[in-house]
């Protein structure tokens, strides 16, 4: 949608992330990671950007769950409450600047409206949840869950769009 070619690689297992860490500073560290590992597959001529995104509620980080039942605690937590969804950026090989590599975290609040349990296993039951972090898409069937968001959608799906633009272009 930006109008910029790009090529998507997944990086393998995502290292362990501190639980003590602070949410923006822990989706940095797997964002860095990300874009390292797959940096080092390439030559110096490539720009790589690696993303994490996570849900915080209550000061916790909530990743992707790991089972059905995982998913259901996760969706119960976030039912009627407002949480923040938190991706870091990091960038190798940064085009039109002196840094090798840099990168910047987003922030948006999600506030979802109460869940029945019927809900809750309908959502389930799509299999949406298995692989996003806090348990749902907010691109997706996932979308009836929200009630509203202060800040960037995008950066709920996963990569703050006009956010890398904007820093892809001033670097």
């Amino acid at each position: 949608m930006l109008g910029i070619p790009f090529e998507a690689r997944p990086a393998p297992d995502e290292p362990p992330t501190d639980r003590h860490l602070p949410p923006h500073k822990a989706v940095m560290e797997v964002a860095r990671y990300k874009a390292e590992y797959i940096s080092r597959l390439y030559s110096a001529n490539h720009t790589v950007i690696g993303a994490d995104t996570a849900v915080s509620i209550d000061g916790e980080l909530l990743g992707k769950p790991e089972s059905e039942n995982a998913a259901a605690e996760m969706l119960r937590r976030l039912s009627g409450r407002t949480h923040t969804v938190y991706t870091g950026v990091w960038v190798c090989g940064c085009p039109h600047g002196h840094e090798k590599s840099a990168g910047f975290t987003d922030a948006t609040d999600v506030t979802f409206y109460p869940l029945s349990p019927q809900d809750i296993e309908w959502y389930i039951s799509t299999g949406e949840p298995m692989d996003k972090a806090g348990a749902y898409g907010i691109q997706g069937k996932g979308l009836r869950l929200v009630k509203s968001i202060t800040g960037d959608f995008y950066n709920v799906m996963g990569l703050p769009a006009a956010r890398l633009y904007r820093f892809l272009s001033k670097r």
